[in-house]
């Protein structure tokens, strides 16, 4: 069995040199894209097991390389950013980014998060599959099929909405807390700020409609699905 790959998407040598540094130490191969354009053709031609891509990029910006790559590719992506704003975030997790680090970053944070983001991409989840269909009101979630329907007609989410609306249904009426959430879905001990869960509850309750109420915020603890 051959190496896991990583694609390095910035357009600064130095930060690719670093990554690249850190992921070779980590035992990882590491292939280098200096902008989106090149990271779309790479990936036309070759296989990795996530990608990290830089959101500001001259010409294709990480966005659109995302999109441009998820069009015949499912990789797992983490982004780079020299921004932290809200929209940033929103846009990366509605186009079903895995992770999103602000610069400036620490290396071995960033390999950390890879090593999370390609376990849990290949580890099976028997978990999401025992039980097989929950049904409150005209909301339908699937965990066999990975399906989740809102009266009948079926709802595109990302990968954490996903991950999130399961976990929250196998432990509905059970209060959350904050770390509980982001420990099991995001899969190590939170750290940094605490936007990434907020920006993805409010993705997920828009995904729900009408049936946005089964997700209940508790102030100063962290939420809880009732349906």
């Amino acid at each position: 069995m051959g190496k896991e790959r990583i694609l390095v998407v910035d357009d600064e040598e130095n930060i690719r040199k670093i990554i690249r540094k850190y992921g070779e130490f980590e035992g990882y191969e590491v292939v280098e894209a200096k902008d989106g354009m090149e990271a779309v053709g790479i990936c036309k031609k070759e296989d990795f097991d996530v990608i990290i891509l830089d959101v500001m990029m001259p010409e294709l910006d990480g966005f659109s390389t995302c999109r441009e790559i998820r069009k015949t590719k499912d990789i797992p992506v983490i982004m780079l950013s020299a921004r932290g704003e809200e929209y940033d975030r929103i846009h990366g997790f509605e186009l079903g980014i895995d992770d999103y680090v602000v610069k400036p970053f620490s290396p071995r944070e960033l390999l950390m998060r890879v090593n999370v983001v390609i376990s849990r991409n290949k580890k099976d989840r028997p978990k999401e599959e025992e039980r097989d269909i929950f049904e409150a009101e005209g909301l339908k979630v699937d965990f066999t099929g990975r399906i989740v329907t809102v009266d009948g007609e079926r709802v595109e989410m990302t990968p954490k909405e996903y991950e999130l609306l399961f976990y929250m249904v196998r432990n509905r009426n059970i209060a959350l807390s904050r770390e509980k959430l982001i420990t099991e879905v995001w899969g190590y001990d939170y750290f940094g700020d605490d936007r990434t869960l907020d920006t993805h509850m409010k993705l997920l309750r828009s995904s729900l409609g009408k049936y946005r109420d089964f997700i209940v915020t508790l102030r100063g603890v962290g939420y809880r699905f009732e349906a």
